[in-house]
């Protein structure tokens, strides 16, 4: 069966959102990484984004658990990969906004995997 030359869609892209233990320390985090504004938030919820454009949700979970990436004892559910002109210089801007760097670095050399303030693993990339 073909598909029409220009498919209407069914849904569209809104956010992801992650689970965390602040939603507000994490979206403080990513809209500095991103320089995006933080256009809702509550006690439980924030989103980073531009108005009208896709985003970054955070939402507060109680029982929350950090991910333990490399080992998968608790396993992370998505990571994001961030493009960056200089690895050197992205990871000393984000390590001063609240990231750490992950134990297992598999390509340190064209990517480097960091830890945000929650603990969700997350890639800078040349």
């Amino acid at each position: 069966m073909a598909l029409p030359a220009d498919p209407v869609p069914v849904a569209r892209y809104l956010a992801v959102t992650f689970d965390c233990p602040d939603p507000t320390e994490l979206a403080r985090f990513y809209s500095e990484v991103l320089s995006l504004p933080v256009i809702r938030s509550t006690d439980d919820f924030a989103l980073v984004a531009r108005e009208g454009s896709p985003g970054l949700g955070f939402y507060r979970l109680d029982d929350y658990q950090r991910p333990t990436w490399p080992d998968s004892s608790v396993p992370k559910q998505a990571h994001l990969e961030l493009g960056v002109d200089d690895l050197d210089a992205a990871q000393t801007r984000l390590f001063a906004l609240g990231a750490v760097a992950a134990d297992g670095q598999p390509m340190p050399g064209r990517r480097r995997v960091l830890l945000d303030p929650a603990g969700h693993p997350f890639c800078i990339t040349l």
